[in-house]
């Protein structure tokens, strides 16, 4: 694709998104992969990253300014000055800006990512954007405290680097692992607003972790977790494992659009859905948000 073709493209993405036809954007998304490019993307809510877009997360910021765009938007309606985020599986940090951004200079982010891979990014992003209000921590989240041997499947997607041994195994890094109540302060569970949970497989045992801090939270504190029951299988569990200490904490279960597909990502933009209350069974990779308020969506 000529590069002239490639930037009106990525300009009519940011302007217009349901306006590029679908054929346009699966091009654009493919050029992207077979021919990389390095720049600084800024995202809808007016973060810059340094990007590659081999990696999908950088590639969908250069292209449309967003990541998980029903997700995206209801986090930037949830959040308000003053409120504390905890991301737990930061990658390059793109949950971790926007957050900052919506609770200002007197709220917190807190941002763990174990990845040596993610992590200087992740810093970067951190200094880039000026983000004083976030603390990063270096830790991967288990159970108990110990070592942790990680490994990444697919080099096109990073960001699904896992606890949970794959099939094939492009690398792997060795790190250390704490449970969520020994890297997160009191003071920071009391007033988190929103805890998001991304860590590929090893949702069950963050959630275990972080359950002896459930009656610490305000009452309007919610969680978004990634559930992957395929993995979470691999180890003997099942999406319930992750389900049941929250239903028992007073949590209701909500389930979020997410699709990785690029062409569904224009008209997410332009109309992103809120989550939905969800009593069925979970039986695929699903975004799932618990809250204790008691409705049909959230």
């Amino acid at each position: 694709m000529h590069s002239v073709t490639r930037t009106a493209l990525r300009t009519a993405l940011r302007r217009t998104p349901t306006a590029v036809p679908s054929r346009a954007v699966r091009r654009l998304d493919q050029d992207l992969i077979h021919y990389p490019a390095t720049a600084v993307a800024q995202t809808r809510h007016g973060s810059r990253f340094l990007v590659h877009t081999s990696d999908i997360i950088q590639r969908y910021l250069y292209m449309f300014g967003t990541w998980e765009p029903h997700l995206s938007a209801w986090i930037r309606r949830r959040l308000k000055t003053g409120d504390t985020f905890v991301d737990v599986g930061a990658n390059i940090g793109y949950y971790t800006m926007l957050a900052s951004q919506r609770v200002g200079p007197t709220g917190r982010v807190v941002a763990i990512e174990p990845s040596p891979r993610f992590l200087p990014h992740l810093r970067a992003a951190v200094q880039l954007n000026q983000a004083d209000n976030v603390r990063t921590v270096s830790y991967a989240v288990a159970a108990e405290p110990g070592q942790v041997e990680m490994y990444m499947a697919d080099p096109g997607n990073p960001g699904g680097t896992s606890m949970v041994k794959p099939r094939l195994v492009h690398a792997s890094f060795h790190t250390s692992a704490m449970p969520l109540a020994a890297i997160v302060t009191p003071a920071e569970i009391r007033s988190a607003r929103l805890i998001k949970i991304d860590v590929e497989g090893a949702e069950a045992a963050a959630v275990q972790s972080l359950s002896p801090l459930l009656d610490l939270l305000r009452p309007d504190a919610e969680l978004i977790i990634e559930v992957t029951p395929r993995t979470l299988a691999k180890q003997g569990l099942d999406v319930q494992d992750v389900i049941t200490p929250l239903r028992q904490a007073g949590f209701h279960t909500y389930r979020i659009v997410n699709d990785y597909d690029a062409t569904t990502y224009p008209a997410a933009i332009d109309a992103p859905e809120p989550p939905r209350r969800w009593e069925r069974q979970v039986t695929e990779m699903s975004d799932l948000v618990f809250s204790r308020t008691d409705s049909t969506h959230v």
